[in-house]
């Protein structure tokens, strides 16, 4: 039978937030298309659709999927992360469905990252997805008694190493990563998805993980170069830091998602003048970013798309911004935290059945084109007026007028792009820039203006 958890997922998490704020850690992927949708709970059929359908059409480089080992049953989201095998035999599809998701988005020009569970495995016993039997110590075949840490108590304390990194996370069976049996068999499972055409990985947990047992992992793949991002929330004065992680690969900036929502809801948006490093925030080159993920869309601590135009605002910011690389959360509506997905992760059709799909909301899905025609061009002609509306072009390639104010942003404005007409994606409209750079235009309350290189009709 399926177990519970001692505190669902999402509670627990945000009692370990209040604590720590301790969740996920992500950053930016290799090559000229750095933007993932992270299609959380859709199964591998629906993912495989809409990487064909929107994904790549839109200039998405990568797609993010929920965790597709064998986990323990139950309806819940989190479910999925209490894994009980390696097998690829989740709620989300088997292995065929997942081999053909891969094949799909790559025929679509989109990379596949997976999210990877592999600090722990269940907090109890019962018959997986797959139907492996399984106690919360014991998983025939894989893992026995001994391979898990000694310490069977919660984590209690963030200012304390070993019980960050050997104590159990919300009741989960802690594996002993210091092994060399363990890591084996995690190398083994992540060889396996990479066999299956996997790109890379987010390490859920990495920060419950020493960093030398990640980078011994990592030195066993058949392709030691995979995209990593992985999850290591900043606590400050806690005593684990993501900026242990970085020499593995990518770590997910919690703290920007953070300080967006502040400055959203409370704050200035001419704050956001020197966003990333200048905040303290880790190198852009190794930051992973967002506006919310599935964790914390749920504890509040960031936006979601229960939030509105403040929610938009952000993703907008976000894609048009050079720092790190941006995640697009992309889930289903719920007023039970613990909830599971729609249609048990079937998507028929976007903005159906709950289904939200962020990743295709047209002032989202019109920045990663954007994103992608802006790549490697600086921060120019940035303007604000001192409150909540600011401006700012990437150098001669684009341009974003963001107006989170009340009134209408009714004036002209300074670029660097050539003279010519431009589609601003974000009302369908075109704008003309003269020769000097400028152009005029009224951008409506709580909306932006966004135009680049080579867009120059709708």
């Amino acid at each position: 039978m399926a177990i519970r958890r001692p505190l669902s997922y999402a509670a627990a998490l945000a009692v370990a937030a209040s604590v720590a704020l301790a969740a996920p850690a992500a950053a930016s992927p290799p090559g000229t298309k750095d933007v993932t949708a992270v299609l959380f709970e859709w199964n591998y059929a629906s993912v495989a659709k809409e990487c064909a359908n929107t994904l790549g059409p839109a200039g998405y480089g990568y797609v993010q999927v929920s965790p597709p080992a064998e986990h323990i049953q139950g309806p819940q989201w989190w479910t999925s992360y209490q894994p009980v095998s390696y097998k690829i035999a989740g709620r989300l599809g088997d292995r065929a469905a997942f081999q053909n998701m891969v094949n799909a988005c790559h025929t679509a020009g989109v990379k596949v990252v997976v999210d990877t569970v592999i600090n722990h495995m269940s907090a109890g016993s019962g018959t997986g997805t797959g139907g492996s039997s399984y106690t919360k110590y014991g998983y025939p075949g894989l893992y026995s008694n001994n391979d898990f840490n000694d310490c069977r108590t919660d984590i209690t304390n963030y200012q304390d190493r070993y019980n960050v990194q050997y104590c159990e996370l919300v009741g989960l069976a802690d594996l002993r990563t210091g092994s060399d049996y363990v890591r084996q068999a995690i190398a083994g499972y992540m060889n396996d998805l990479l066999s299956l055409g996997v790109d890379g990985f987010r390490v859920d947990a990495a920060k419950h993980i020493p960093a030398a047992d990640l980078a011994n992992i990592k030195s066993r793949l058949k392709n030691p170069s995979a995209y990593w991002k992985q999850e290591v929330i900043h606590g400050a004065g806690e005593a684990v830091q993501p900026t242990e992680y970085t020499g593995n690969g990518d770590v997910q900036e919690f703290r920007y998602a953070y300080d967006l929502k502040r400055v959203l809801t409370n704050e200035k948006l001419a704050y956001l003048k020197n966003y990333g490093e200048g905040w303290g925030y880790v190198n852009s080159s190794v930051a992973g970013v967002f506006v919310d993920n599935h964790d914390t869309e749920r504890n509040g601590s960031t936006l979601s798309y229960k939030n509105g135009a403040n929610y938009t605002l952000a993703n907008v910011f976000m894609l048009a911004w050079p720092y790190g690389a941006p995640d697009i959360n992309s889930a289903y509506e719920w007023s039970d935290a613990d909830a599971g997905p729609p249609n048990g992760g079937k998507v028929n059709a976007c903005w159906q059945d709950g289904w939200k799909c962020q990743h295709a909301w047209p002032e989202i899905k019109s920045m990663v084109a954007f994103r992608n025609a802006t790549r490697g061009q600086a921060v120019t002609n940035w303007w604000d007026n001192g409150n909540n509306l600011i401006v700012f072009g990437r150098g001669n390639k684009g341009y974003v007028v963001i107006n989170h104010e009340n009134t209408t942003a009714d004036r002209s404005y300074q670029t660097s792009l050539p003279a010519g007409t431009y589609c601003d994606v974000q009302s369908n409209r075109t704008v003309t820039v003269d020769g000097s750079g400028w152009f005029k235009a009224s951008v409506a309350p709580n909306t932006a203006l966004a135009i680049y290189a080579g867009k120059s009709s709708c």
